[in-house]
């Protein structure tokens, strides 16, 4: 199966959440992904975008994620807009250091956040959408290792989930609980 992306933290996930399954990811040839016009007003629009773009150029079997983090604070954003967020090319130290600035008068309760993911698989016998979310908040500091985009400011409790083992992320992340929705729902699919 072709994973719609280049993010090489979605490929990690994706690859150790679906080794157990056998399904072996692949990532799309090249330019395919660079013509892609992701836009969807929704995770699932642009994750169904994707996952058609690829399929119809190649044939094989297609999954593609969409998924972004949704900050109550700023009405849901930077929500569809995660990525493109200050600009695909700003790092996410950057995009990161400007939400906890843009929250630095929010009170704590106010601090609520979600990450979304819609996963599509797309394949010659139909396509289905899978979600998942993963609910926590922004903390005041960036913090750990393990993680990637805005992982360090998003907080369960007092850990940011880039403090979390690959393990635990997995267990309760929006896109472990979409991964498991698609293992579960995708055999008349592939």
């Amino acid at each position: 199966m072709i994973a719609a992306t280049h993010n090489k933290g979605k490929l990690r996930e994706f690859s150790r959440m679906l080794e157990h399954k056998e399904i072996e990811i692949t990532t799309p040839p090249e330019g395919i992904m660079e013509t892609i016009v992701e836009n969807g007003t929704t995770f699932a629009e642009n994750a169904l975008i994707k996952a058609r773009t690829v399929f119809e150029a190649t044939g094989i079997p297609t999954m593609a994620d969409d998924s972004g983090l949704c900050v109550d604070a700023l009405g849901g954003d930077p929500g569809v807009k995660s990525a493109r967020f200050m600009g695909e090319d700003t790092p996410y130290t950057v995009k990161n250091a400007a939400i906890i600035d843009m929250l630095k008068d929010v009170p704590d309760e106010k601090r609520t956040a979600r990450f979304e993911c819609a996963i599509a698989v797309v394949s010659e016998k139909g396509e289905r959408v899978f979600l998942g979310t993963f609910e926590g908040k922004i903390g005041y500091e960036a913090k750990g290792d393990n993680g990637f985009g805005y992982d360090p400011i998003f907080y369960v409790g007092d850990v940011s989930s880039s403090e979390m083992s690959a393990e635990e992320k997995d267990s309760m992340s929006h896109r472990g609980k979409a991964l498991r929705a698609m293992i579960g729902g995708i055999d008349d699919l592939v």
